[in-house]
């Protein structure tokens, strides 16, 4: 045997299987911010900010931080409501369009793209925000490649995240059940609409918003593991891959 046959018998004794035991393909779905792209912070310092001009008496950070993960709208909308203040005319459009275009200028999370780069698995992506947005950070940060146009996002379904139809729209776009697909989501409203769609969740608290009282938030939530290091995702989603097509189900964490 030659070399080269040695190094891809190798190969393909190593490589995950990447599909059920009735021959379903598996996947991949992400997060977009806080788990590709690293803007949760960015986006909470301005919505903070925009805030605390409107509204210089109230204490403005420990309402919004909570409520992260939320579309920027039912943000601004509980913040307010547990505020007891109003916005003026225009005020929740002209904040998306601030908070929108200083996070999509954020980075990428620490270690995704080589982390991606290892994963055989379709991978999509589902997000709370719209799509000319995830497509703006996607493709400025070259993340996109590992995509392509397999994004599902707010704008295309009756109810956002926490509610499932954003996961269970992409699971009808990739033509998969729920149960082929792992999620990885780093909000409590992310990880509660994977868990409602049927879908298997990792909860991710590596990015510049996270803090350690979201690991028990997340797994009350339905996250099976929670993680904060994006170089462990692809050994992650091969224990996964590999316990899902021998076993069939998802207890792979029990």
């Amino acid at each position: 045997m030659t070399q080269t046959q040695t190094q891809t018998q190798t190969q393909m004794q190593t490589q995950p299987r990447t599909e059920t035991r009735t021959g379903m393909a598996l996947v991949l779905i992400c997060d977009c911010d806080g788990v590709l792209i690293d803007s949760e912070a960015v986006a909470a310092a301005m919505l903070v900010r925009e805030l605390e001009a409107r509204w210089p008496d109230a204490e403005v950070a420990p309402v919004v931080m909570p409520l992260l993960g939320l579309r920027i709208e039912r943000v601004l909308e509980g913040a307010a409501a547990q505020l007891g203040k109003q916005f003026a005319g225009g005020d929740i459009e002209a904040i998306r369009t601030k908070v929108e275009a200083a996070a999509v200028q954020a980075p990428t999370v620490n270690g995704v793209g080589d982390a991606l780069a290892q994963i055989v698995l379709t991978k999509a992506c589902a997000s709370n925000s719209f799509r000319p947005y995830v497509e703006a950070a996607l493709a400025r940060t070259g993340l996109v490649k590992f995509f392509g146009d397999r994004l599902f996002c707010a704008d295309s379904v009756p109810r956002p995240k926490p509610a499932p139809d954003v996961y269970l729209a992409a699971a009808r776009g990739l033509n998969v059940t729920p149960d082929a697909c792992l999620v990885v989501e780093d909000s409590v409203t992310g990880v509660t609409a994977a868990t409602a769609a049927g879908m298997t969740v990792i909860g991710f608290i590596g990015g510049g918003h996270t803090s350690d009282a979201q690991i028990d938030a997340l797994r009350a939530a339905g996250a099976q593991q929670v993680f904060d290091d994006m170089r462990r995702l692809p050994e992650l989603v091969a224990r996964w891959t590999q316990h899902h097509a021998t076993h069939g189900d998802t207890s792979w964490l029990a």
